[in-house]
């Protein structure tokens, strides 16, 4: 029998749950790491943001040169 995916990811969670996520988060790192964390884990996403944008750029460029080449040898 296949359990219910519903089951196994409930959704969203809501206030309680994020307030005892935040309560560990304090208990493990303390309160003024939390802001750090915060920072440089945005950060990373920026950073993975602008690397994936770079790789999508160079697929794109690589698509249209292939795409003259091919236009080029067609004539």
């Amino acid at each position: 029998m296949v359990p219910d995916p519903l089951l196994l990811f409930p959704g969203v969670p809501g206030g309680p749950e994020v307030l005892i996520v935040l309560l560990v988060l304090v208990l493990l790192f303390g309160a003024n790491k939390i802001p750090q964390l915060a920072r440089s884990t945005g950060q990373a996403m920026g950073e993975f943001r602008r690397g994936r944008e770079e790789i999508e750029e160079e697929i794109q460029q690589a698509s249209e040169e292939q795409d003259d080449e091919d236009e080029s040898k067609a004539e």
